[in-house]
């Protein structure tokens, strides 16, 4: 049995038809089926005056796309996995994930300065809690300036002067074709990744075995467990847009290398730990690695930062 016609939902900014675009153009490669896009309005996408850490938590990107997924109005979903809840809503699963791109950040600045570089107070845009906390801890003497939109949209506020510098995630950068406007791609030694950065991700219906199948085929495996076991780390922590966490899988063969870190929101505290093993383990060194974190002092921080939330 095949389908005549496969709708993909995925939200409406040029990043996002990117990453979509490209899922379609690999899965034409084993169906004959039409893929139509349908673009879905999240409530991230409509709140744009406020930080994220104060709005909700990362369904915020998610909710309704899978809204439209359980209610068979799509067939797939294709996400930033940055953006995906740990727990996704019954019935729903991260089928595929693409091969990861670059997961570092990097940093856009005016004058093509390096983070060491930009002289003391500089203003440095970014709306990530992990990222500002970790630039903190990394230069205490820069000015964090909260900025939210799409990606075109945050490059045009450092260009009409609102910061001298911008953090944001290579490998959207990389999908735009902007890369010549990279300052300096920051070391994972300094500012540690987000959990599922730079990977791109398919949420399905878990009883869709047509489609589970046809996306399996996109999946890359090194990928796909080096992000489990980012997000096992993540959900045993109880992360979120909230809370500054950070978490980096590399696997190579069978093995696999995962770092976590968890910061104070002022970057005063920073604990990061690291731990290595068999790939096909994944969720289970997430776990160990955050446990490990929670035994160092992050349930702690974690605590303190969700009072006074």
């Amino acid at each position: 049995m095949s389908r005549k016609k496969i709708v993909i939902g995925t939200r409406g900014s040029k990043l996002a038809l990117w990453q979509t675009n490209f899922v379609a153009k690999k899965l034409k490669q084993f169906t004959d089926a039409e893929i139509l896009i349908k673009k879905i309005k999240t409530q991230g996408d409509k709140i744009l005056d406020s930080p994220l850490a104060k709005i909700g938590d990362k369904g915020l990107f998610v909710k309704e796309i899978e809204l439209a997924l359980n209610e068979k109005k799509v067939d797939l979903a294709v996400h930033s996995m940055k953006d995906v809840p740990t727990e996704l809503p019954d019935g729903l699963i991260i089928a595929s994930i693409v091969e990861r791109e670059d997961p570092r950040d990097v940093l856009i600045s005016k004058e093509k300065k390096s983070l060491s570089d930009l002289p003391k107070g500089a203003r440095v845009g970014t709306s990530s809690l992990r990222r500002k906390a970790q630039l903190l801890s990394f230069r205490s003497n820069l000015t964090i300036v909260d900025v939210r939109g799409n990606l075109d949209t945050r490059l045009e506020k450092m260009d009409s002067g609102d910061f001298e510098a911008i953090i944001l995630a290579a490998a959207g950068i990389d999908r735009m074709g902007w890369s010549d406007r990279i300052s300096e791609r920051i070391s994972t030694d300094v500012i540690l990744s987000a959990v599922g950065q730079g990977a791109i991700g398919i949420e399905i219906r878990e009883d869709d075995d047509i489609i589970r199948k046809l996306v399996g085929k996109l999946n890359h495996l090194p990928t796909y467990r080096a992000v489990v076991a980012e997000r096992a780390l993540l959900r045993r922590l109880e992360g979120g847009c909230q809370i500054p966490v950070g978490s980096l899988g590399v696997v190579k063969d069978d093995s696999l290398e995962l770092i976590g870190m968890v910061a104070s929101l002022d970057g005063k505290r920073l604990i990061r730990d690291s731990i290595s093993g068999k790939s096909s383990e994944a969720e289970d060194m997430g776990v160990e690695l955050a446990e490990r974190l929670i035994e160092n002092g992050a349930d702690e921080i974690l605590e303190e930062i969700r009072e006074s939330g």
